[in-house]
């Protein structure tokens, strides 16, 4: 006789299904299925309606949707449903402790809470393209649901450890081979997962239980070295850290007392800043990628075929992001030994990826057969993108646009890797305005994700939402913004450079503001950045400038004067430092303490001693002003999207959240007041952003 089946709602997020004498409990809290305070109720109620059943054999957890659980709702964290009866841990410990097997069935991704929930179950079975992993290290934790104490136990100490400090993921193949999970299917997976389950029913009464299993005590790890041996400069190394510790609890203490450390551990991670941070950033990288255009009948522009003119560092590494995504790209130079140089860059730069392991030489021979090259822009007459990266001036873009634009097709995307040029000035050399936009690229561009996507006053809703989707699709981070002097980077950029100069003629040295930007977190001080950069470039923009500022604002020479010595930084072996051939490494030069003695001098400035201290405020207040200001006159969309820019463009920390981030962790009155003594104290450029006014009040 078959048994009825029996459907109905737990909760909001959790339906309940018997099938086949198998309860089925699905988790039905889409997009990803987040382990928020229903779902974690109806898990362990619809837990309950299954053992009672008597006709139940076995019971089946699996996920509604795309993927079986993308982990805790982390949006509820530091709120009271985060912390809501049942916990994780509550209802891990029902499942384990269940009379019937239960059984894990996942498609999709098993990430953070969701492989924590997997765990628990005493079996898991997973789809051929599923993902498995701990990634809460990447947003500042470790797990908080048992997930470094169960994993060690299933796995062995040395995986384990590996897999939760990394938060890498692994696909079902090499999950089953470290013995993560017990069986990968194909097909339909609830009929697998039912099959499965009463195979299990049907051999054993006693069901493996990872709380109940003892660690070996042999070949254990030196935990010591693994916390010695996390980068300092990572963004998450405090998490990574913590999560060897709490791997290593689990080696130490009772099953029960371990999981009462790693919670402790977590729990002091969710209150910090340095978490925070990441979860802003986390969210802001998501956000940052919406666009809404005005017109939504406008379908955005499919980007099937690209274009790029110029193969040198920046073009070659424009084309390289396209071909690693599987775009085919034509590069375009004007004579061949360029082309040759910028082919070999690509090349050269493949086989690095080859000599770490990142690729294989069937994958450069792959992605190469996908650029191919021209010394005629008649090429780009049928690719639905064409992105210029030629020498940065008005005049030689303008030129290559009245070009693109009689040669490429109609609804063509026509873009321009401009860092700081006017977009309608560019647009204005065409018959097509609404189909020009910028994308300015970050070098290197293969490796780089930030990209802005620069709207012009005419750029259409398509084109914009055509290269946010492009964007996304070869693995960068867009931002959007508006046509203004260095659009957000750049032109933050300039305060922050500004008060280095400021800083050098009043008393710091070259190393000391770099260092003191580096302990604050920057990847790298602003004036080693600039040597790297090269400074010309810089030099070259503030020449043009020099029309419009206002004669009576303080401005230091210093910068000038390094480059009329012909110091442009690392290309030239001297900037602010000096370089040893062969070698990167800065060098502190007298010669440079001298021209900033000079200068200072010339200027009327007493030099005296500068704290570190002010250093840090000094810089990092220049950004936050700055940045208010763009989110002001709506060049960003979102302050926000300030932060994105800064932390993937510029070397900002992503444990501090960016500058507007940082400025909310300091309280945006202590913010406001700081910028209003800078004020008083060194003039004009520190007139205070009327946002920051806004938030203050607020």
């Amino acid at each position: 006789m078959t048994t009825p089946e029996t459907s109905l709602s737990i909760s909001d997020t959790v339906r309940y299904t018997e099938r086949q004498q198998v309860a089925l409990i699905r988790i039905d809290n889409l997009p990803v299925n987040g382990l928020g305070d229903t779902v974690r109720r109806g898990v362990a109620d619809a837990l309950k309606r299954a053992l009672a059943n008597s006709d139940v054999k076995a019971v089946v957890v699996l996920g509604e949707g795309k993927v079986f659980c993308g982990g805790a709702d982390i949006r509820q964290f530091n709120t009271p449903a985060a912390t809501a009866k049942p916990m994780l841990r509550d209802v891990n410990r029902a499942i384990e402790r269940s009379t019937k097997p239960v059984v894990a069935c996942i498609h999709g991704v098993a990430l953070g809470g969701g492989l924590e929930l997997a765990l628990a179950c005493h079996y898991r079975i997973a789809d051929a393209s599923a993902k498995l992993g701990l990634p809460e290290v990447n947003l500042g934790l470790v797990p908080g649901g048992g997930g470094t104490q169960r994993l060690p136990r299933l796995i062995g100490v040395t995986d384990a450890v590996r897999l939760i400090s990394s938060g890498k993921q692994v696909g079902a193949k090499e999950a089953a081979s470290l013995g993560l999970i017990d069986e990968v299917f194909e097909g339909d997976r609830e009929q697998a997962a039912i099959a499965f389950a009463l195979a299990q029913a049907a051999q054993q009464t006693a069901w493996p239980v990872l709380a109940d299993k003892a660690i070996a005590a042999d070949g254990l790890p030196d935990f010591d070295a693994l916390r010695a041996a996390v980068n300092p400069k990572a963004r998450n190394a405090i998490a990574q850290r913590m999560a060897v510790s709490s791997v290593e609890a689990a080696v130490q203490l009772p099953f029960e007392q371990g999981l009462d450390k790693e919670r402790a551990l977590f729990d002091e991670l969710v209150a910090g800043t340095p978490s925070k941070a990441l979860r802003h950033m986390f969210f802001a990288e998501k956000e940052s990628a919406k666009f809404t255009g005005s017109n939504a009948r406008e379908a955005a522009r499919p980007v099937r075929s690209v274009g790029i003119l110029g193969a040198g560092t920046m073009g070659g590494g424009i084309a390289m992001a396209f071909a690693n995504a599987g775009i085919p790209v034509v590069l375009c130079e004007r004579e061949q030994a360029a082309l040759d140089r910028g082919m070999a860059l690509i090349e050269r730069n493949y086989q690095i990826s080859v000599a770490r392991g990142g690729l294989t030489q069937e994958g450069v021979k792959t992605r190469l057969a996908r650029i191919q090259t021209s010394l005629d822009m008649a090429a780009f007459a049928e690719v639905d993108l064409v992105i210029e990266a030629v020498f940065e001036d008005m005049a030689v873009k303008r030129d290559v646009f009245t070009q693109l634009d009689r040669i490429a097709k109609r609804g063509a995307i026509l873009a321009t890797n401009t860092s700081r040029l006017n977009i309608n000035e560019i647009a204005a050399a065409t018959q097509r305005p609404e189909d020009v936009i910028g994308l300015h690229f970050f070098s290197p561009a293969n490796v780089m994700k930030l990209l802005e996507v620069v709207r012009g006053e005419l750029t259409s809703d398509a084109v914009i939402a055509g290269c946010m989707q492009m964007a996304v699709a070869i693995g960068k981070i867009p931002v959007l913004v508006g046509v203004c002097e260095g659009f957000v980077g750049n032109r933050m950029l300039t305060g922050y450079w500004r008060e280095a100069g400021f800083l050098l003629e009043e008393g710091a040295t070259v190393p000391q503001i770099d260092a003191a930007m580096q302990a604050y977190g920057f990847a790298m001080g602003p004036l080693a950045m600039a040597d790297l950069a090269g400074m010309d470039i810089n030099w070259a923009t503030r020449k043009r400038l020099a029309p419009t500022r206002p004669a009576h604002l303080r401005y230091s020479k210093v910068a000038d004067r390094i480059c009329e010595q012909g110091r442009f930084g690392q290309k030239t072996s001297a900037g602010y430092y000096r370089y040893e051939a062969g070698n990167r490494t800065p060098i502190p030069d007298p010669v440079v303490e001298e021209l900033i003695a000079q200068c200072a001098k010339e200027a009327g400035i007493e030099r005296r001693q500068v704290t570190d201290e002010e250093i840090v405020e000094r810089c990092v207040l220049a950004l936050v002003n700055e940045g208010a200001r763009i989110v002001d006159e709506g060049i960003a969309q979102r302050a926000s999207d300030v932060d994105v820019v800064y932390v993937n463009g510029y070397g900002f920390p992503a444990w501090r959240g960016g500058p507007m981030f940082y400025a909310e962790t300091l309280g945006w009155k202590q913010v406001r007041d700081k910028i209003h003594a800078l004020h008083t104290k060194h003039g004009e450029h520190w007139i205070p952003a009327p946002w920051i006014d806004k938030q203050a009040q607020a």
